[in-house]
Parts: C-alpha cells; sequence; structure tokens
C-alpha cells in the first residue's frame, strides 16, 4: 500500500476548452497568444504542455507575411527541446500557411560543434531563407562574432524564456538588453516558468516594462483538459536509504517518471546503477532486457510484466536505444508501451510523455524551475487519466548526522516548492476594495444567496478560471505598471517570498513571531527591492496583493484539508469552496485581518504530521539557534508603519500594548530613537 500525504490537493472541471481548437487550428491558448501578434515584444507565459511552440509558429507567420520582419530566428535551450519546431502542416488544421524549416537551418540537428552552427547562422543572415532554429548558445556565439545590428528587422523567440538572468553574467541576458535597447528587433519570450531557482530577476524592471504579456495560467489549462481532474503536489518524508521507503510512495500500476537524486546530493548512495537495481529490484524479478526497446521486463509479485526505460546508465550503446525508444512517434498514443522511467538528469523539461501519472523525485532539486518543468511531465492529458500526483522524497534529518543543516535547508526549500505550486495551481485572483459602489461583476458567480452589498464578496467565474474578491481597506494600485503587476506578476512576488530563507525559517519554527512582520515588513521589503520605479503608495497595494493570494490559498487549503473525508464539500471544487468558506466565516474580509494570518501555518501542520516527532525537533533547533535581531533597516520598516498607525488611531504605537504587532512597532521606533541618541552621543 502507497503513503500519500498531500499537502494539496486541486480539482479541475475537465470542461475540454483547453483542448478544443478554432477554425484556424488554434487551442484556447493559442488563440489568446495569436491576439497579441502585433506586439514588438511579447511575454508568453503559458504552462508546459500548453501549445506555446505552436503558438509561436502562428505568430512568427504574421510577422513574416503580414509585419514586415524578415526572419524568425527560434532560440531553444537545447538541442533536443528543436525538435518542437520541426514542420508543421498549419494549413491542414485551417491556418492560411505551414511552418516550414529547411533542414539546414535547424541547427539543433546540424553535426559539428557551436563554430560551425554560428558560422551558419551568418549564412543564414544573408540569405533570403525565413526561418532558423538554434541553441541558446549557439545564438550567443552568434551575437559575440556578427553584433547585434545583424540581426535587425527579425524575429527573435526565446524558448524556455526562464535560462534568462537580467544578472550581468548571463551573456544570453545581457544580449536581449542590448537587442531591446537598439530597439530594431521584434522579441517573443516564452516560459512555464517566468522565475528563477536563484530568485534572479529574469529581465531589468525597465525591460520588463517594455513587453506585453500574456499569461494562460495551469488552472485554465488543467481546467479546460477533456480527461484529467485532479492533481495532487506532496511531500514524504523517509529515513535511512530512499531505495528502502521507495515502494512506500511508488504504485507500480502507476505510469512514473521517478528522477534519483544527482550523485553529489546528500540522498544519493554516490552508486547511481546500485540504486536503480535496487529500485528495480523492489518492484519484482528482472526478466531480462526488451531487445527492440532496450526497456528493463521486471514480473511484480501479482505477475505483471513492468517495462522499465533505464535513461541513468551510462552505456551511450543502451541509452541512446531506449531513449530512441521513447522518443517513437508510432508510440506516442500506447499507454502499454513503457510502466516506468527512471531518470537522473533526463526526461525533464521538454520531455513529452503524456500517460505519465506520477512524477517522483528524491530529494530537493536545483531549482523551483526544475520543478515546475518536472510537474509538467504529468499534467499532459491523456485519455483515462483522471489524476495526476507529484512527489517530492525528502530524507528527514537525522539528529545523529553532521548534515543536519544542509537538510534542514533542503527541508525549507521543499515547503517552497510546494508553496509556489499551490499558488500557481489556483484560479487567478481580482482583487477589488470594497466601497458603497462596489457591486457584482458580470460572468461571476456569488455562490448561495447571490452578491451581497452589505458585506465583502467572493465571486466565481468557471469560464476564465478567476476569483473576485472584495477586500476591506485595500490600497488599488495607481499606476499602468502597478496594475500589470498585481494583474500578471503576483506569483513572481510570492516566489520571491517563499524562497527567502529568513522568511521561511520564521513562518515555520519562531514561536514568538508576530505574522504582519512577515506579510508586512518582510513582503514590503522584498517587493520594493523587486520594484523600486514604483512608489510607495504602489509598492503598498503590490505587498497587499500578493498577501491576500498567497493567504487566502492557503487557508482555502487549510479548509479543504480539514474537509478531505467529506466529498459533498470538496467535489471538484475544494480550493474554490475553502476560499468562500473562509470569507464567509470570518466577520469581515479586510486587508489587516489578510496581514494577520502566517502564510506558512499549514505547511507547519502538514510537516508535523509527515515527520517524525524527534526530527522536528531538530529542525526547530537548528533554527531556534540562529534567533533573528531586529536591523536598522527592519527598524525603518516598522517605524514607517507606525507612522501609518499614528495616521489612523491619532496616538503612536504602545509598547506595553497587548497586540503583539503593535508592541513590535513600539520597538521599531524605540530601536531608531536609540539609534539616533547613540549617534548624537559620538
Amino acid at each position: 500500500m502507497t503513503q500519500q500525504v498531500p499537502s494539496v490537493s486541486v480539482n479541475y472541471a475537465a470542461n475540454g476548452s483547453s483542448t478544443k481548437s478554432n477554425e484556424l487550428g488554434m487551442r484556447e491558448m493559442q488563440e489568446g497568444a495569436y491576439e497579441k501578434r502585433g506586439e514588438q515584444y511579447l511575454l508568453i507565459k503559458s504552462p508546459p504542455a500548453s501549445g506555446k511552440s505552436r503558438a509561436l509558429m502562428f505568430i512568427a507567420l504574421d510577422k513574416l507575411h503580414n509585419q514586415g520582419l524578415r526572419q524568425a530566428i527560434v532560440v531553444v535551450p537545447e538541442k533536443s527541446i528543436g525538435s518542437s519546431f520541426n514542420d508543421e502542416p498549419l494549413s491542414k488544421y485551417g491556418f492560411w500557411a505551414d511552418w516550414t524549416v529547411q533542414p539546414r537551418w535547424n541547427l539543433c540537428n546540424a553535426p559539428g560543434g557551436d563554430d560551425g552552427k554560428v558560422g551558419a547562422v551568418g549564412k543564414f543572415l544573408a540569405s533570403d531563407d525565413k526561418i532558423l532554429v538554434c541553441t541558446h548558445a549557439t545564438f550567443r556565439f552568434a551575437v559575440d562574432k556578427f553584433g547585434i545590428e545583424a540581426f535587425d528587422d527579425r524575429l527573435i523567440a526565446v524558448d524556455e524564456f526562464h535560462h534568462v538572468s537580467a544578472n550581468p553574467d548571463n551573456k544570453l541576458g545581457t544580449h536581449l538588453g542590448a537587442l531591446v535597447a537598439r530597439d530594431k528587433v521584434h522579441l517573443v519570450a516564452m516560459t512555464g516558468s517566468y522565475f528563477r531557482g536563484d530568485a534572479e530577476a529574469v529581465l531589468s524592471p525597465e525591460d520588463e516594462a517594455k513587453f506585453d504579456t500574456f499569461t494562460y495560467t495551469y488552472y485554465q489549462q488543467l481546467n479546460g483538459y477533456k480527461y484529467l481532474k485532479t492533481l495532487d503536489i506532496g511531500y514524504f518524508f523517509y529515513s535511512g536509504s530512499y531505495a528502502d521507503d521507495i515502494l512506500k510512495v511508488l504504485d507500480p500500476t502507476e505510469k512514473t517518471i521517478l528522477h534519483i537524486p544527482n550523485v553529489n546530493s546528500r540522498e544519493s548512495t554516490k552508486d547511481k546503477h546500485r540504486e536503480v537495481e535496487h529500485i528495480i529490484d523492489a518492484l519484482g524479478d528482472w526478466q531480462g532486457a526488451d531487445p527492440i526497446t532496450g526497456f528493463q521486463l521486471v514480473k511484480t509479485p501479482d505477475e505483471r510484466v513492468l517495462r522499465i526505460a533505464d535513461l541513468v546508465d551510462d552505456e551511450p550503446s543502451k541509452r541512446d536505444k531506449v531513449s530512441a525508444a521513447l522518443k517513437d512517434s508510432t508510440q506516442k498514443n500506447n499507454r502499454d508501451h513503457v510502466d516506468i522511467i527512471i531518470a537522473l538528469g533526463m526526461a525533464k523539461e521538454g520531455f513529452d510523455w503524456i500517460w505519465c501519472e506520477h512524477a517522483l523525485t528524491v530529494g530537493y532539486r536545483a531549482s523551483l524551475t526544475e520543478i515546475v518543468q518536472i510537474i509538467g511531465r504529468a499534467t499532459r492529458d491523456a485519455e483515462g487519466k483522471t489524476r495526476a500526483r507529484f512527489t517530492n522524497l525528502i530524507a528527514e534529518p537525522d539528529a545523529a548526522a553532521e548534515a543536519v543543516t544542509e537538510a534542514v535547508n533542503d527541508t525549507l526549500k521543499a515547503i517552497a516548492a510546494s508553496l509556489l505550486m499551490e499558488q500557481v495551481l489556483a484560479p487567478r485572483f481580482n482583487f477589488t476594495p470594497k466601497t458603497v459602489k462596489s457591486g457584482p461583476v458580470e460572468g461571476f458567480d456569488y455562490g448561495e444567496g447571490g452578491y451581497d452589498p452589505n458585506k465583502e464578496n467572493v465571486g466565481f467565474s468557471e469560464a476564465s478560471g478567476q476569483f473576485q474578491i472584495e477586500i476591506k481597506g485595500l490600497v488599488e494600485p495607481k499606476s499602468k505598471e502597478a496594475k500589470r503587476i498585481c494583474q500578471e506578476d503576483l506569483n513572481e512576488v510570492i516566489t520571491a517570498f517563499v524562497q527567502d530563507k529568513t522568511t521561511i525559517e520564521r513562518g515555520l519554527f519562531d514561536e514568538e513571531l508576530v505574522p504582519e512582520e512577515l506579510t508586512q515588513v518582510r513582503m514590503g521589503k522584498i517587493v520594493g527591492a523587486r520594484f523600486p520605479e514604483l512608489d510607495a503608495e504602489d509598492q503598498e497595494a503590490v505587498r497587499q496583493h500578493a498577501v491576500a493570494a498567497l493567504n487566502l490559498t492557503q487557508k482555502a487549503k487549510e479548509i479543504a484539508l480539514s474537509n478531505r473525508d467529506d466529498t459533498e464539500t470538496t467535489g471538484n471544487t475544494a480550493l474554490i469552496d475553502g476560499v468562500r468558506k473562509f470569507a464567509m466565516d470570518v466577520r469581515e474580509l479586510d486587508i489587516d485581518l489578510i496581514d494577520r494570518i502566517n502564510p506558512f501555518g499549514e505547511a507547519y501542520s502538514i510537516l508535523a504530521k509527515t515527520m517524525s516527532e524527534e526530527s522536528l525537533l531538530q529542525v526547530q533547533a537548528v533554527i531556534s539557534a540562529k534567533k533573528v535581531q531586529l536591523s536598522p533597516d527592519e527598524a525603518r520598516d516598522l517605524a514607517k508603519r507606525a507612522v501609518k498607525f499614528k495616521q489612523e488611531r491619532g496616538r503612536l504605537p504602545s509598547i506595553t500594548s497587548p497586540d503583539p504587532w503593535e508592541k513590535k512597532m513600539a520597538e521599531g521606533v524605540a530601536y531608531l530613537a536609540r539609534m539616533k541618541l547613540e549617534a548624537a552621543n559620538g
């Protein structure tokens, strides 16, 4: 019997809308992106498997035929992804042109190293041909060799855009910044996860402001699938060797991609081949390898024969045979072709196996981006596949081991990733202040009894997968950029927040924490650092919107988990019902109330259920040993909040107040006064 402790389970309507095509052969996401085809700089944020590659084909063909651009250059992170841009007979499905790449200009398939390919880019630029596909590396070298001027009047389309960074050391980011500054190209950037694992910004704020954004959410995609209705995201803790516990979470009846840990990680036994043998042995009796596919054949105790693809084997002839069998297009719709794929560095970005029901990953991965990519392997729609799940198998911190701190870090990162994914998978939030002029928005369902003008309302649109939530005291964004951030980029703000180590440590394990220290001070600092160009009021609006989105998702999850056994309540709308129930249960849904919720409370509750008490105490001890002292910056932030408090209440916060947040603000004022006095006294 396998065990699973999901940190969230999101259910979808499966109404089929995202897989239906219009008269031009475009799915819902592609149609939305195509409507923005006239933009010079376009950023497409859309999940794995939503059809970004084909969306780009439609846009690029329009730019070449109708917008006067000379050529289109498609840039992908690695050669294998180049196949996503192979020839497509788009006219067969209703479009007015086909996507055709001459074999010599798909440099992902061309022989020779980057030097030869860079020369080929030069020949392409001088030719009358229209479309070239190359890797990020080839493009970087080509810009170095020919200069940015050589790319004038062309479309540059960058796939998997999260590989770019505003950091000056990131060559691709530097080149794209220079192309934007010259303003002679069109740029289409595409990504399934517009955040990086290292918390670096993808683009500088000035460059990002020039892009028009098209966002298609996970919720829209999954809600519009035909078959897949439920996605579980969870983590499971083990002690000892992970291979001994693997069958507690690996169900041999589910189509699974298992990513074993990197050999340099703490979870690895340092012998990856032995680990694979151990897993195969745990599943059943080895029957040999299939001579055609190279898949390992394993008979289970119930007499089933599993077909296991081993992508960990380093022997080129064996691994190439297995790889080729997995890519065999004639088997794409054959559910029985393979049962389990065991991989280490492969089968992530761009890997397409529609039947995958379980993405099982051992050890915390290098970045949140990688986790999103791995989850994307399981979120394909396929006939008969109604449920999918992602499980992160993590080593429990061992009090006797020297690497306790490293283990604690891995645990915190896994929780951060889980919190972020819950956010990414939820419907989109539109927040509005509750005023006397507030009223119902067309297309939104306000639940039983409908819209109530005397209280804060929560509306939901099944068609668009969006919430419309009224909040008392909410600051509205004023500038165009602040409005864009609140509509498009809240998840990026939340990503920076949950990746902030001090924030998550204190949120989970500081018993003396006042939630406002996180929701107001820490989040305020993150928003200020990320969007320095916004004025103080717009920064506060972004902060409030981000905190509201994060905390409403967490409260909804708490309610959904508590109702897990009540199938009538959860139905197909657990998260939606949870948000509604929270809004109904409180007297007033105001921003002060939302700021008073600790966003990490439910994550701690799940941690306590899944970890042994000894390990949990060990984690607590490691973090408690690093007691956070008030810094001058935090004191200044608290003093600013104290000024606002005085404007609202007519008095300064009191250090003897029974309200812990008022007391904390007073401590900030006292700290600054002490600093000034010490400075004056020399």
